[in-house]
């Protein structure tokens, strides 16, 4: 978009009055309309100046319409670039599935880009979560998931090979546990994860297009396909693109009534 858009015609043909609205309220509640209806998440609002000359108000009312907007997280401002529509964070409950089909329930577009794939020998930790003997390989796989093409997340995955034969050459860009279902006959349907906030690391923060140290959520998972233990990956989210939402009730031993998260 350039760096001084214009509004949409509809918008320059809604003349502010005065009346017992204030005029911020209304040029409010018309940017509120644009940000919903005809521009996209991203998109640059024009200027303060041309905002003033579209609606003929003062400074003062746009910067107080813009700036509850800004509250709201329906504008967002880049210091030295401008005021942004804000890009929608990718919402998720709690349960077990793959990422593809986690980001289409939430209405988004998923797609992968394979970061890492090689066969290696894991981590002693790792390797004791899989049930591997000490200096066996594994299938060691780095993703950046992305939603609507913005980037949600770095999985590092490390993968039992003996339910996996051949992994490495199976559609890495595509759903994995789709995959462990349809092709090897393992599907995933339980899982142990534990969840952090933690600092951003500089590789995964290149990657996920913030800065070092900004926070993140960090999921720690084991995989199981009934008692086999299928993988193990630790999955950076952007804190500012992903939400968790859950159900609680009294009745659940864990005080929740969903268990798992995304892949």
């Amino acid at each position: 978009m350039s760096e001084n858009p214009t509004l949409p015609d509809r918008a320059v043909q809604q003349v502010l009055a005065d009346g017992p609205i204030p005029k911020h309220e209304q040029l409010r509640a018309i940017l509120l309309d644009l940000c919903r209806t005809a521009l996209q998440p991203g998109d640059m609002l024009p200027s303060e100046r041309k905002l003033v000359d579209e609606y003929g108000v003062s400074r003062i009312t746009v910067r107080e319409a813009v700036g509850q907007l800004v509250a709201d997280g329906v504008l967002e401002r880049v210091p030295g670039k401008g005021t942004f529509v804000a890009r929608r964070a990718v919402r998720s409950t709690l349960h077990l599935a793959s990422f593809h089909e986690d980001m289409r329930r939430a209405g988004a577009i998923p797609s992968t880009r394979v970061l890492q794939a090689e066969r290696a020998v894991p981590p002693p930790d790792v390797a004791s979560l899989l049930r591997l003997r000490p200096f066996d390989e594994a299938f060691h796989i780095v993703r950046l998931r992305l939603a609507n093409e913005q980037p949600i997340s770095v999985d590092d995955g490390w993968y039992n090979p003996a339910y996996l034969p051949d992994l490495l050459s199976a559609d890495l860009e595509a759903s994995l546990y789709e995959q462990f279902d349809n092709k090897y006959g393992v599907p995933i349907n339980r899982a142990e994860q534990s969840v952090a906030a933690r600092a951003c690391p500089a590789e995964t923060a290149r990657h996920l297009q913030v800065d070092e140290g900004d926070p993140v959520l960090v999921f720690d998972r084991v995989s199981y396909s009934d008692k086999l233990p299928i993988e193990r990956a630790v999955s950076t989210y952007r804190g500012d693109r992903y939400q968790l939402q859950m159900s609680l009730d009294e009745t659940s031993p864990q005080g929740g009534s969903n268990t798992g998260q995304v892949r």
